[in-house]
């Protein structure tokens, strides 16, 4: 391990070096929230010719070495506190890998770690642990020569096994033929029979891109690939979709790039393979692979076992600058009020969310008055925050929309009604005028809020003050706000002026 992470403010930079893409990123980590400040990918293609040749492609290693000239020029000028380089199948089986190795080290002066089989596999677990925290199932990392599954459960990383079934290692000299291929992939996933799951967490660019399909053939309204959750049997019939289609048709589909074009349709039979074999209900696709775990792995101990939602969205609202302490006071206060509303994920869940809804806010103090509803809806439904659902962004950002005053119909209806109930969004209106009421009641000073109470009793939402706050607190505002709040909540206002 190159170093340990604390949770003070760093730096970090990864290349990962693939049978496909080279790719760096470099991360900006604020104790558990993880940002990325920077990637960058080349689709050199290192592992085209190993099923023929054995040996790293003669034109991807130029394409790869000067990609990671750029790489290595760019950390130089960044100096992040650490740095990762790995190199995954490719380089780990080619007769050459060594030599490739030696010859980017000397070029370049990047030092490559390459992973074996076994630990490719863990620290794509580990990537989708550190954005997926209790993600139970099958974790299956699909790069350019192999595929890693790694079984999950209830948040650990458990066994795992290395098949070769990346789109080079299933090219075929004698053409694409989808159904010679469906019978090699079915005979290569034979030792994954016990891996059976109900949900498969899929990382991997190709896996990636077939999300992305799904949601344009769909008309998803959130185009965001981590947690994209689909049905196996609905997302089996885009695989299929594609393995039909020629290469040339697909170069054709917007945002599909001529090297992706090539690989997606494996891609697609490797997943449909996958889902009869394992017997899988749902995919859940992962942004957080292998880099991510690699990073993951070097947090000191007491950082990664923070809750990535919260420390990111902690990370999203202090840049406000407002008191640390007013998200665990309002917290506090509106916790009556959370206890008092039906439940619309679990208790336990609606209990994080309001917290994690707690610490954004503030999140408009500094857009302008007449922009903030809108502004704050979109940066917390799209925020690059891990450890949430798509509807728990929807959630959130309802709950937003609803603390800056916005109407109950928020700037994007249809994108809402699409990823929650009717329940959901009633729910997330009502924590979103609760923390209204907190902060508009004592002008988000923490100190005043110790001296009001909202707490609901026989069908009524009672406000009551200190001995002597009555006059600062319960004002005509308070009023206006309590009364939204009773009326989202299905309740009377009751504003008693004594203890």
């Amino acid at each position: 391990m190159p170093g340990t992470l604390t949770d003070a403010p760093r730096d970090v930079a990864a290349i990962d070096i693939g049978s496909n893409s080279e790719r760096l990123v470099l991360y900006r980590l604020e104790g558990r929230a993880i940002w990325t400040v920077f990637n960058e990918k080349v689709l050199a293609g290192l592992g085209r010719d190993m099923p023929v040749t054995g040996r790293l492609s003669v034109e991807g290693s130029v394409q790869a070495i000067t990609a990671l000239k750029r790489f290595a020029a760019v950390i130089e000028g960044v100096r992040p506190a650490l740095v990762f380089v790995a190199a995954t199948a490719a380089v780990r089986e080619a007769e050459d890998g060594q030599v490739f190795c030696d010859r980017v080290a000397a070029e370049t002066g990047l030092r490559i770690r390459v992973l074996s089989g076994e630990e490719e596999a863990r620290y794509a677990a580990l990537g989708v642990l550190a954005g997926i925290p209790h993600a139970d199932g099958v974790a299956g990392d699909l790069g350019g020569s192999s595929l890693e599954l790694v079984r999950l459960a209830n948040g650990t990383v458990e066994r795992g096994v290395t098949l070769p079934l990346g789109p080079f290692a299933l090219a075929d000299e004698k053409g694409f033929d989808v159904d010679r291929l469906r019978s090699v992939i079915a005979k290569r996933l034979r030792p994954a029979g016990d891996f059976a799951a109900d949900t498969l967490y899929a990382v991997g660019g190709a896996w990636r891109t077939l999300a992305q399909v799904h949601m344009a053939v769909s008309g998803y309204p959130l185009r965001i690939v981590h947690q994209y959750r689909i049905g196996a049997t609905e997302l089996l019939g885009t695989a299929q979709l594609i393995a039909r289609s020629s290469r040339a048709s697909l170069e054709k589909w917007p945002g599909l790039s001529r090297k992706r074009a090539e690989t997606l349709p494996h891609a697609a039979l490797v997943l449909e393979g996958l889902i009869e074999r394992l017997d899988l209900k749902q995919i859940v696709l992962s942004a957080w692979g292998v880099r991510e775990g690699l990073l993951y792995e070097a947090l000191e101990p007491e950082v990664a076992t923070a809750d990535p939602l919260l420390a990111g969205l902690s990370a999203l609202g202090a840049r406000q600058g407002i008191s640390p302490t007013l998200p665990g006071a309002l917290n506090g206060w509106i916790a009556p009020l959370v206890a008092a509303l039906p439940v619309v994920f679990d208790r336990d869940r609606d209990a994080v969310l309001a917290d994690a809804c707690c610490r954004l806010a503030d999140l408009g103090a500094r857009l302008h008055p007449d922009h903030r509803v809108e502004l704050s809806f979109d940066q917390v439904l799209r925020a690059p925050v891990p450890g949430q659902t798509h509807a728990e962004r929807a959630y959130l950002a309802v709950a937003v929309n609803a603390r800056y005053g916005g109407p109950a119909a928020t700037p994007e209806p249809k994108t809402v009604a699409r990823l929650l109930t009717d329940d959901q969004q009633q729910g997330a209106r009502a924590l979103g005028l609760a923390i209204r009421l907190a902060c508009d009641l004592s002008g988000r000073a923490p100190q005043l809020l110790v001296n009001a109470r909202a707490t609901v009793a026989n069908g009524t939402l009672v406000l009551t003050a200190s001995e002597g706050y009555a006059d600062v607190l319960l004002g005509e505002q308070t009023r206006r706000r309590g009364k939204a709040l009773a009326e989202a909540m299905g309740l009377k206002l009751d504003i008693r002026s004594g203890g």
